[in-house]
């Protein structure tokens, strides 16, 4: 059962504190929170440890991508472009069973695949509506 005291431990990836500059201009400061080691000790099979890695990998991406060189794009992705021409849902479902089928067949049980299959569903959840954020997040990070 989640109650009330398991709410202290469920907390957000990152923390947000917005400012005000001399010039008038916000300031956005983003900073990591990081899940306690011990989320749950009603989980038998190491869904807490799995949630750590799932959230180690998802934010290694955010170094990887295929981002703009130029200082003006350097947060935009791949699937931000996709997103703009309603092509990312199709794309994290492709690479979902993508990466699913391969799993096992290519470099054997590789756990990254399993990584890439969650990631991506992820992405879909958010692409479809069902967690979403006003202009897709870009202008939060600029």
């Amino acid at each position: 059962m989640f109650g009330p005291e398991d709410e202290q431990s469920f907390v957000k990836q990152n923390k947000y504190t917005l400012s005000l500059s001399s010039e008038g201009l916000y300031n956005v400061k983003k900073e990591k929170v990081t899940m306690p080691e011990n989320t749950n000790h009603l989980w038998k099979y190491n869904e807490d440890k799995i949630l750590k890695d799932i959230q180690d990998y998802v934010t290694s991406t955010y170094g990887s991508h295929y981002c703009g060189h130029n200082q003006d794009y350097k947060d935009i992705q791949t699937i931000d472009l996709m997103a703009a021409k309603d092509l990312a849902p199709g794309f994290c479902q492709a690479n979902i069973l993508k990466y699913g089928s391969r799993y096992g067949d290519k470099d054997g049980r590789n756990k990254r695949d399993l990584l890439k299959v969650i990631h991506y569903a992820m992405l879909l959840l958010h692409f479809d509506g069902h967690y979403s954020r006003k202009d897709n997040g870009l202008t939060e990070f600029r």
